[in-house]
């Protein structure tokens, strides 16, 4: 599994009949400190998430073992949301304080 932001949407008019009813998403790699990559991928979403959140995703043929991309010529997918993640005993997200944007705390 990796970690990612959802950065943005990809719409497909036509499209191979096994993918028809799946999300794309582009999901933008994240570091240690939840600070943005260069790299990225196009997943499918398997769990409902949104724009700007906080994913854990798969790729290769590990993509391919949710119960909705099974059989389903996919390369990635997105499998959970991130709610909250500690590092070395710290914590680094908090789904709750995130606002997108690095050193910028939510607004109340």
């Amino acid at each position: 599994m990796k970690l990612g932001r959802i950065v943005g949407t990809v719409v497909s008019t036509r499209k191979d009949e096994k993918i028809e009813s799946l999300k794309l998403y582009v999901v933008r790699d994240l570091s240690l400190s939840i600070t943005e990559k260069d790299s990225f991928v196009v997943a499918v979403d398997s769990v409902g998430s949104g724009l700007g959140e906080v994913v854990l995703y798969s790729s290769g043929s590990a993509a391919r073992q949710t119960n909705m991309t099974d059989g389903r010529p996919v390369d990635a997918v997105v499998m959970a949301i991130v709610d909250q993640m500690d590092v070395h005993g710290e914590l680094v997200y908090n789904k709750a304080t995130d606002t997108g944007e690095p050193g910028r705390p939510a607004e109340e």
